[in-house]
């Protein structure tokens, strides 16, 4: 059976800056090819996207749904780190988000946003939320950014921010396995 995916979040999934086919949703799609026929990943990623902004249009997106997907992967914070939200107003948003893929039986990956060292205490605690969240919900949390990619200036965009096509191939490598887990807990749940 081919996997029906919805990668859900701002810039990090959209491929900001670069087309579509380079996307995180796109490679992570084309290295899943490898085990299934035909998967397909949409990409729900939206630049500039807070986890605020996100609850806001995840109604729009359940209710345009043609299939039920096998995983919705959910990929946000980095945007409210970036703002300066503080990080209760952050965790609330994504619990609601969890709680609206629970309220409609969507398993669930969670994207784990881990936050520079530099930011000492601060970063600890958003990176932590994640790890929160997911045990409170029950759903897998992987790391998004592989150790390396961030700001290197052969793997993003001259913002040294967002990552390039070789950046988002980096990290759909590193974001596979936790991928297929979690469909393959998916199915024996199912079954």
């Amino acid at each position: 059976m081919s996997p029906y995916i919805i990668a859900f979040g701002d810039s990090l999934t959209e491929g900001y800056g670069l087309p579509r086919h380079q996307s995180f949703a796109s490679q992570l799609e084309a290295l899943l090819r490898c085990d299934h026929p035909r998967p397909r990943v949409d990409n729900e990623g939206a630049s500039g996207d807070t986890t605020q902004s996100a609850l806001a249009r995840l109604p729009r997106i359940l209710s345009r749904l043609d299939n039920r997907p096998d995983l919705v992967i959910v990929e946000l914070g980095a945007n409210d780190l970036l703002r300066g939200i503080p990080l209760a107003t952050t965790r609330r948003n994504l619990d609601a988000i969890l709680m609206e893929l629970g309220r409609c039986q969507l398993p669930v990956l969670l994207a784990r946003m881990d936050a520079p060292a530099w930011l000492g205490g601060l970063g600890r605690d958003c990176t932590a939320l994640y790890d929160t969240l997911g045990q409170a919900h029950g759903v897998p949390v992987a790391p998004f950014l592989p150790p390396g990619v961030l700001g290197h200036p052969r793997l993003t965009l001259p913002d040294r921010v967002h990552p390039n096509a070789e950046g988002y191939a980096r990290i759909a490598r590193a974001f596979l396995p936790a991928v297929q887990d979690a469909l393959r807990a998916g199915r024996t749940r199912a079954a």
